[in-house]
Parts: structure tokens; sequence; C-alpha cells
């Protein structure tokens, strides 16, 4: 999440193209297949990923008028797997990131532009069977759509604070992985399931948390019931997230009707410092109109976070506006993730298998992390194509309005933003 807070080609492609914010893409690796003989399978997996993006305000006392920047990152490894019988599997993965912050550096100044790391991302292995899947390493972990854990994705720059550059690609998020996890999956992919967690983050921007878990659904063609109950173990510097409890329920499905979308989620929370209880809530209902040209969606969802509710591993990942509303709300102004209502109202249509075209209006209110800032509201106009089998494009402009000049802008002046992002499948 953000600071203070602790962010088939017409198929996959498409609905993989874009990410939101620091929690950034669902972009699954490009895999080639190098082996493959006698259960036993290697792969080269790529994933590139680029950006450019300008603002003509900055935040948080960031000085000159506006940004421009650049960001990138390369993902390269192998994965693999052995069949050991008929039911039972191993399986790993190693993998390097390669990435950077150019120009200007973001508006919210998590970065200056200098930025850039080559380091170890992935590193797991683990054992699968029909009902149980369990792995250790560093790794990627998420629960649900993201409302609490959607990995270790916040890439904060130099001088944020000591020791918090993580090689730059703020928006992008090119690190995503945990520094040590202990995952069990039980069950299948229908009726019961469930994770058995050890989360384990070498991330200063999250308080290097250590934290333990239990996640539990109940999948079925009506939408998947969950709950979940999550554990501070430590933190460094951060006493809330030592021993800090976190407790949710959550429903996402269509209730057995075509064309609706429906999704929930409930969480309460007790701080490690006997600080105040806080609990976040958000209720949303889409639909969309398969039978009129484009099929447009029409989506409307209101948030709620009490003060000093704290987010935890948020991030991106059903589509814009999950879980950082509003591209410069949630990247550089705020709110970020705590004590603020929203209220959002997304449209989006498909004139071509290829190609997406979408409208976000974000409405923010009650905000009092900072005082009475991050309130105004956002709108957002993005696109999502596939050029081809080596290209995606989404180019984004967003205009964001804040109610009041306060400690977090430098001006109260409205800001055209704008930012586009290039995909490139080897």
């Amino acid at each position: 999440m953000k600071k203070f807070t602790s962010h088939k080609l017409s198929g996959y492609l498409l609905t993989a193209a874009v990410a939101a914010a620091t929690a950034a893409m669902a972009l699954p690796a490009q895999a080639y297949n190098l082996y493959a003989e006698e259960g036993a399978e290697l792969n080269l997996d790529v994933e590139a990923v680029f950006g450019t993006f300008s603002s003509d305000e900055n935040y948080f006392g960031k000085s000159g008028n506006g940004s421009s920047w650049q960001e990138g990152y390369i993902k390269a490894g192998f994965s693999g797997s052995k069949a050991l019988s008929e039911q039972t599997t191993v399986y790993g993965g190693l993998n390097f990131v390669s990435s950077g912050t150019w120009g200007d550096g973001d508006a919210g100044g998590n970065s200056d532009g200098s930025e850039r790391r080559t380091a170890v991302e992935d590193a797991f292995i683990g054992f699968r069977s029909d009902m149980l899947d369990i792995s250790f390493g560093r790794q990627n972990f998420s629960i649900g759509d993201g409302f609490l854990i959607n990995g270790d994705a916040l890439n904060f720059g130099e001088g944020v604070f000591p020791d918090s550059d993580r090689g730059g690609a703020y928006w992008l998020a090119a690190r995503k992985a945990f520094d040590k996890t202990a995952i069990a999956r039980i069950g299948g992919d229908d009726g019961l399931r469930g994770d058995l967690f050890y989360l384990h983050s070498d991330n200063t921007g999250q308080a290097e948390m250590e934290l333990a878990g239990v996640n539990i659904e109940y999948v079925t063609d009506k939408g998947t019931f969950g709950g979940t109950y999550i554990k501070g173990l430590d933190a460094v510097n951060n006493p809330a997230r030592d021993g800090q409890k976190t407790m949710s329920i959550r429903y996402q499905g269509n209730a057995g009707v075509e064309n609706l979308f429906l999704s929930a989620e409930y969480a309460d929370q007790s701080q490690g410092d006997n600080s105040d209880d806080a609990n976040a809530w958000y209720a949303e209902a889409g639909w969309t109109f398969a039978d009129i040209a484009w099929s447009p969606q029409v989506t409307y969802r209101y948030t709620k976070y009490d003060e000093g509710f704290d987010s935890l591993f948020y991030g991106f990942n059903r589509g814009y506006g999950t879980w950082f509303q509003g591209e410069v709300a949630a990247n550089y102004a705020g709110p970020f993730g705590s004590s603020a209502t929203i209220q959002h109202v997304g449209l989006k249509a498909s004139p071509t298998e290829m190609l997406s075209i979408g409208a976000l209006y974000f409405d923010f209110s009650d905000s009092s992390t900072f005082g009475a800032n991050s309130e105004g509201q956002e709108i957002d106009l993005y696109a999502e194509w596939v050029v081809n089998e080596h290209l995606i494009i989404s180019p984004l402009v967003g205009v964001y309005s804040p109610d009041n000049d306060n400690q977090t802008q430098n001006t109260g002046d409205d800001n055209f933003y704008a930012q586009v992002i290039a995909i490139v499948p080897f």
C-alpha cells in the first residue's frame, strides 16, 4: 500500500494488460518451454513493463511545478516442475528483476529519478498434490481481490526514509514478492478450501512486518464466500503492527444472476499498541449490458476506512481502482487506504476484442489522516489496447480536484495527470 499506511492474446493479455499504482501489474510472465519430458518441465519466464508519467502538481512538499518521469522493469528467470507420481508434483522458480526510475521522480516524492536495482525477486520451492499445495521461499501471495494482502508491492525510492529504496518503478511496483514465506493451500477449486500462511516482508516501507494467518473460502457457482484472520508477529519501529489482529469476511460473485457483479468485504482490526480499534469495508455492484454493442459495464462502489485503519499490503488486483482509488489520489496525494469515505462510479466498454475503454469517477470525503486534506474528486479516462502479440498499451489521463489547499499539496489547484504503460511480451 502507500506511504504512511504501513501499493490467450485477446483474452488473458487484455485482462492482464493494465496495473494500477503501487500494486502494479497482474500480468503473468510469458513462459517459454525449454524442456518437457517424462513428467519434468523447465520454462523460461520473461516479463517487461515500461511507463511514462506526467503530473502538473507535486505533493508532500516536493519542490517544483509538476513532475515528468519514466519507470520500467524487466523480470526474467526460470520455473519448472517434476512429477513424482500421478498425484504429486514438486515445483519451483527463480528469477531476477532489473528496475529503475528516470526523470524527475514521481509527483508524490516517493522516488527522485536516480533509483536502479537488479536483484533476486522470486526464489521458491513447492510440493503439490490433489488437495494440498505447500510452498516455501521468496514469492508473491494475495488474498481475495487484494483488499488486505496483494503482495509486498510498495516500492519506495530514495529519500523517503533511510534504506527505503527498492530500486525504483514506484507506480509499476516491480517487486512484489515477500522475502520469506511458508504457505499451505488446502482444497481444490470448488467447495471448501483454505490457506495457512506465514509472511515476512523485508520492505522498510512496510516496517519489515512479519505476520501469519488463515484464509478460508467456500467456492460456489454463485460466488465465493471468504473469511480471513491475520496476526502481526513483529514490525520494526511500528508498535501498532506488532501484535495487530485483523479479521475480515467477504463475498464476490454474481449471486446466480448472469451479467451481475457483486463484491463486498468487512475488516475489523485491533492494533498491537492498544490504540483504538478500527474497521474498513466496501460494497460494490456492477452490471454488464451484454446485449448492447461494446458490452458496456457500469459499477458503483462505496468504501469506508476508519481513522487509524491499517490497510496492510493492499494493492491492484482486478483493474484500475482496486485498490488504488484514483491514479493521483491513491498514488501521490492521498488518501492512502485509511481514514476516508470513497464513492466510485466506473464505466467500461469493449469496442473490439482487442480494445477496452473506460472512465472512472471518485469522490473523497471524511479524510482526516493529515487533517482535512485528501478530500476532493478525480476523473480518469483510460484505454487497454492489445496492439499485437508483442505490444500492449494502456494510456490514461486524469484530473484531480482537491477541495482544500492543505499540507499534502503545494497548491490547491486542479491537477492534470497523464500516463502511458507499455507491456512487451517476448
